[in-house]
């Protein structure tokens, strides 16, 4: 299995398993930091040895056998499960050209060693920056906590908000480093699947090329080349589609308001001060805590045990919760709570005072409660009105579109988006990109039921879960994709492959019911499902799927082998698609940019 991701909102909540979870990314990144120095000392053990080139290839090749990526997430595409293996591969390709002594090609050092080198420098060193900023923050953060929570309630006004601006700022600081962190350490992982990899293909394959001797084991290299540059290309593709939304969901989650939408959530938690009374008098301990509040379960776990003795965690069921006066007790943010299982109270101590208001809230106590306003369902429901608004978006955009390289969304599109049926676009003040834009805003009313566990099931699940969608919502994504077909077939021209169209389109008509980490590391798949909807477009919409399969398998276990085995050096056979090199890509990227 892969890391769990990294949520920002963890960050808040600073909980032990996030710190354990935080620990597994730490180890992955020593690991990999140390596999690409031994990457680059084997390489140029290759470049400067000549004499030994025969030897320095062997151990090359056994280096990159024996390591395995690791993934963020439980389910992996077929490009990831490629690049995964290619490292076996480029092992078991380096083992057969070892017999022909191969020579190496004089641009070897800028090929391989100066990319893991900048790799190494400008990522992991970053990352390592980040953590030393982090730890540094994590202390003088939980210190001035400590000093500020012993401060006793009769100090004066003053002295008590200079302690509570000075506690705000250090909460401020930590937090911010540790969403930084988070974010830096998560975008190292999934650098490293092309960053990483490039280079030791680059290098292969300068290998293979210019050896005259090796002419016929080139040729049969070049399969798996294309094949495997075609992965890097869509997971490439795949992780700049989500870093942009992920840097912007960091900045959010920077804001302090944010932690009043975290325990919004149905489990409220993070850390408390218990009053425990001893015979030689009273004491203060720390505990992370955990509230249900459907089952009113209140879970109390020491956050320094002692390491003498084993203490597992207190489970309470509330009966009521009230907020101690500052008059009666010495500390600051004080409550009880009444349980099932204690004949006195439990007075609590929370590190804020909007900390322990939102206990309350949770609690049921005397602070009021807040709820989100409901969307009303009559907003997300298909009429004529949408189809004649889309119908007149795609009839324009095909008939006169034009490709744009720099795009705002003008003011008249929200005018647009007010009375849609009723528009015309021959209007002066209309343009391409103003139309494409308030068609992306509207359609984004209608695809949530496309979120699905079965996406990985290709096109029969797909095919399936199309025809489960209700008529009206069928026919309007029916509408969309062969707009999305029609466009397609003329990248000769506009370079808008199905895979790119996927990679534009696969965040839009999917968005994710709450922005997390984890749900931006699935927009990969949502990239998958809408090329697959482009490709097989005839198959999908034009007949129903068999009565047999009416109900979409379920995706397998990621521990289980694939049903489609991926290719290698052996079993080659060339994929249908027209591959796109990198700088094409991302000198294209925006072509389609008005309904990104």
């Amino acid at each position: 299995m892969g890391h769990p991701p990294l949520e920002f909102s963890d960050c808040y909540e600073d909980s032990p398993d996030f710190r354990e979870r935080l620990k597994c990314y730490e180890l992955e990144l020593e690991r990999t930091s140390k596999f690409l120095k031994d990457v680059i000392k084997d390489g140029n053990s290759v470049i400067n040895a000549i004499k030994g080139y025969s030897v320095a290839v062997q151990k090359f090749s056994q280096t990159l056998g024996v390591f395995q990526f690791d993934f963020i997430g439980d389910s992996l595409t077929d490009d990831e499960m490629n690049i995964a293996e290619s490292f076996q591969e480029f092992a078991g390709l380096l083992q057969e050209v070892e017999d022909d002594r191969m020579m190496l090609v004089q641009n070897a050092c800028d090929l391989l060693i100066k990319p893991l080198e900048k790799f190494r420098k400008e990522q992991i060193g970053v990352t390592k920056e980040r953590r030393k900023k982090f730890e540094k923050e994590s202390e003088k953060y939980y210190s001035q906590l400590d000093k500020h929570l012993n401060l006793s309630a009769k100090k004066k006004e003053t002295q008590l908000q200079e302690a509570d601006e000075l506690l705000d700022k250090e909460r401020r600081n930590f937090y911010e480093s540790s969403v930084e962190y988070v974010y830096q350490i998560q975008q190292v992982q999934d650098r490293k699947k092309f960053d990483v990899v490039e280079p030791v293909l680059a290098f292969l394959h300068s290998i293979l090329t210019l050896n005259n001797l090796t002419v016929e084991m080139t040729q049969d290299f070049m399969p798996y080349k294309q094949e495997l540059q075609l992965s890097l290309q869509n997971t490439r593709n795949h992780f700049e589609s989500t870093r942009e939304e992920m840097e912007e969901l960091m900045k959010r989650m920077k804001h302090p308001t944010q932690i009043g939408k975290m325990h919004s959530q149905p489990v409220i938690e993070g850390y408390l001060y218990s009053q425990e009374k001893w015979a030689l008098g009273v004491s203060w301990v720390k505990y992370y805590c955990k509230y249900h509040k459907d089952s009113k379960l209140f879970v109390m776990v020491p956050a320094e045990p002692k390491p003498a003795t084993k203490q597992g965690p207190t489970e309470l069921k509330l009966k009521s919760c009230f907020r101690r006066k500052t008059e009666s007790i010495d500390k600051r943010f004080c409550f009880d709570i009444e349980t099932c299982e204690r004949n006195t109270p439990v007075t609590l101590q929370a590190v804020s005072e909007a900390n322990r208001k939102l206990w309350m809230e949770a609690m049921y106590g005397k602070e009021p409660i807040y709820h989100s306003p409901i969307h009303k369902q009559a907003e997300m429901e298909l009429n004529e009105v949408g189809f004649k608004f889309v119908r007149k978006c795609i009839n324009f955009v095909e008939t006169k579109g034009k490709v744009t390289r720099k795009f705002q969304y003008p003011p008249c599109v929200f005018a647009l988006y007010k009375c849609p049926g009723d528009v015309d676009f021959h209007s002066s003040e209309w343009d391409i990109k103003t139309i494409t834009s308030a068609m992306k805003f509207y359609l984004r009313l209608f695809f949530r039921l496309l979120e699905s566990d079965n996406l990985d099931d290709r096109l029969g699940a797909i095919h399936c879960l199309t025809y489960k969608l209700p008529g009206k919502n069928r026919e309007m994504l029916s509408l969309l994709i062969q707009h999305l077909v029609n466009v397609c077939g003329n990248s000769g021209d506009n370079l808008m492959t199905p895979s790119n169209m996927g990679v534009i389109f696969g965040p839009t008509l999917m968005r994710a019911k709450e922005e997390t980490v984890a749900a931006m590391l699935d927009i990969k798949f949502q990239n998958i499902v809408v090329e697959i909807l482009i490709e097989d477009y005839t198959k999908i919409f034009c007949s129903a799927p068999d009565e047999s399969s009416a109900a979409p398998p379920m995706p397998p276990p990621r521990i289980t082998p694939r049903k489609r085995q991926p290719i290698t050096i052996a079993k080659r056979p060339l994929r249908i698609c027209l591959a796109v090199n990198c700088g094409q890509l991302q000198n294209t990227e925006s072509n389609y940019l008005p309904l990104v």
